[in-house]
């Protein structure tokens, strides 16, 4: 699978949507329900190297496997990067990415703010506790 292929697969996901972000991070970001599922690094040197977030089971076993790192800044939680996406077989990457989708949906955030990624409205105040002055 090369790069567009997993482009176009992380936006066919269900309320899923995506940011370009400049410098200094430049990084393509992928949402489901306001987190994070993957992303791709878009400068160089490290330019179209693909992160995911993973089980801390899968972390451990992915991390050993050749062309697979931990994410920088992001392995403490659970994030692993791919160096080069056409080198690892398209339904192993599909079910990786599949699984990080799964698991931003799992996340309170994502549980909280549901798959559109739209938040609640907060203009109104909060409501007063009652006996307070």
């Amino acid at each position: 699978m090369d790069v567009e292929t997993v482009k176009e697969l992380c936006s066919a996901y269900p309320g899923a949507s995506s940011k370009l972000y400049g410098p200094p991070s430049n990084i393509l970001v992928y949402y489901v329900g306001g987190k994070k599922f993957a992303y791709f690094k878009t400068s160089e040197p490290e330019q179209w190297r693909f992160s995911f977030r993973t089980s801390v089971e899968r972390f451990l076993e992915l991390t050993d496997v050749p062309g697979f790192k931990p994410a920088r800044y992001m392995a403490r939680f659970h994030w692993v990067t791919v160096v080069n996406v056409a080198a690892v077989p398209d339904a192993e990457l599909r079910e990786l990415i599949t699984s990080s989708y799964e698991l931003a949906l799992t996340r309170p955030k994502g549980r909280r703010f549901g798959i559109s990624g739209s938040r609640p409205n907060n203009s109104s105040k909060p409501t007063p506790l009652r006996g307070a002055a």
